[in-house]
């Protein structure tokens, strides 16, 4: 078994200003913590970038209890081409749609009553609505749906190997759908099959999940990797971040390339703590950046 926390998907996003619109004004959400980097992560944690980046860390409540989305900046890149890696982000809301409307957002697919309607970022995400009150206290982000060319193959590596837990009841009985979790289901993790012959594209736009672990089970992830013959994209590192705590992280890949980090828990703890001041600071450095029209 491994003691993990599902912790963030990363979307990397070419417009800052009009995501960080989409995702404040009309997802909802709040600026968690931001941090500027002024050269390429080690980890390739922006993407295969060696400039100057920055890291937004955005939802619904502290990430120490929440799922949250992490949209990463590279300066002077205003666009990443899309694939069909990333299926969706579903939410749990009953005001997403509303304020869309409110706002002249378009709803990209409207779901019958009672089903998810679909809505795109300004980069092209899919975040799948669902309209339904969220528990006091639940997080609205309820999974995030990733596309695979042989489900039997990914529910191996998932399941098996990385000890993820089959959820029963979440979702379609479709036989190409299957939904996994550390949490009881808390948090889904659903891989769906694509079409029998479609090859799966992550272009440029690709993004990584991340887990927290306990340091000392990071080890014992390289190794039952390396003994099935899986990728390690980046072995064991720690990374810094400036004025705050490092942490250690491995970052594998799955048979069909999806990245995973592996982040430490003590680490990340520190790391990850509330920022008061960050939105204030994220709405600074849009104001001055050089490379985009606000």
């Amino acid at each position: 078994m491994i003691a993990a926390r599902a912790l963030h998907y990363v979307f990397k996003i070419g417009n800052r200003a009009k995501n960080i619109q989409f995702f404040r004004e009309i997802l909802g959400m709040k600026v968690l913590r931001h941090e500027e980097f002024t050269q390429g992560c080690d980890a390739a944690c922006n993407g295969p970038y060696d400039n100057r980046w920055s890291k937004t860390m955005i939802g619904y409540g502290p990430e120490a209890s929440h799922f949250v989305i992490e949209l990463t900046y590279n300066y002077g890149v205003r666009e990443y081409a899309l694939g069909n890696d990333f299926a969706g982000l579903t939410i749990k809301s009953r005001d997403i749609l509303d304020r869309a409307r409110r706002h002249g957002y378009p709803v990209a697919e409207e779901g019958a009553p009672g089903e998810p309607s679909v809505l795109l970022s300004p980069d092209g995400y899919r975040v799948l609505v669902v309209p339904e009150e969220v528990p006091a206290g639940a997080d609205p982000v309820q999974r995030v749906a990733l596309h695979v060319t042989e489900l039997a193959r990914s529910r191996a590596y998932w399941a098996d190997t990385l000890a993820m837990v089959p959820v029963a009841g979440t979702t379609d009985p479709s036989p190409d759908r299957l939904a996994l979790s550390y949490d009881q289901g808390k948090f889904v993790l659903e891989l769906r099959q694509l079409a029998a012959g479609t090859p799966l594209d992550r272009a440029k736009a690709y993004g990584r999940i991340a887990f927290a672990v306990p340091h000392a089970t990071q080890p014992h992830i390289d190794e039952l990797i390396r003994q099935a013959g899986g990728t390690v994209l980046t072995p064991l590192i720690s990374l810094d971040t400036p004025g705050k705590a490092t942490v250690r992280v491995i970052i594998l890949a799955d048979p069909d390339g999806h990245e995973i980090c592996f982040v430490d828990e003590e680490g990340f703890g520190a790391l990850s703590a509330l920022d008061p001041d960050s939105n204030a600071a994220l709405d600074k450095y849009i104001a001055k950046d050089p490379f985009q029209e606000q």
